[in-house]
């Protein structure tokens, strides 16, 4: 632990609110993250860059980012053991559900008006 955290441990109204600063912010990039994994884009990251603000401070989210970890791991590993054929599979799979999402929200939601030629 650096010293600047045992600084902030040391006063306990501090260190509690430090805490609680940690836990919010942490839970709100998990829940951005979270809300973004069905989009395009970097979805699972944000998600753990949240568990990682909070595995700063709390043990439980340091466990379950090492579950993660081992779990993305062990896909990786699965996944490179596998015929060129099954990992483009799982790309061509990947890709439409993506576009299917962004299909599915267009039809709800219709085409953004920053678009040029739309609105």
């Amino acid at each position: 632990m650096s010293a600047h955290r045992e600084r902030i441990r040391a006063k306990r109204k501090v260190g509690f609110a430090y805490r609680v600063i940690v836990a919010v912010i942490g839970t709100a990039i998990v829940i951005m993250g979270l809300a973004a994994v069905p989009l395009p884009g970097p979805g699972w990251l944000i998600v753990f860059i949240g568990l990682g603000v909070l595995a700063s401070e709390f043990t439980w989210a340091e466990r379950l980012l090492d579950y993660a970890k081992k779990r993305v791991e062990q896909w990786a590993d699965w996944l490179r053991a596998q015929s060129l054929a099954v990992r483009l599979a799982i790309l061509v799979g990947t890709v439409m559900i993506v576009a299917a999402a962004i299909y599915g929200y267009h039809l709800w939601r219709g085409l953004p008006s920053w678009i040029p030629g739309i609105g």
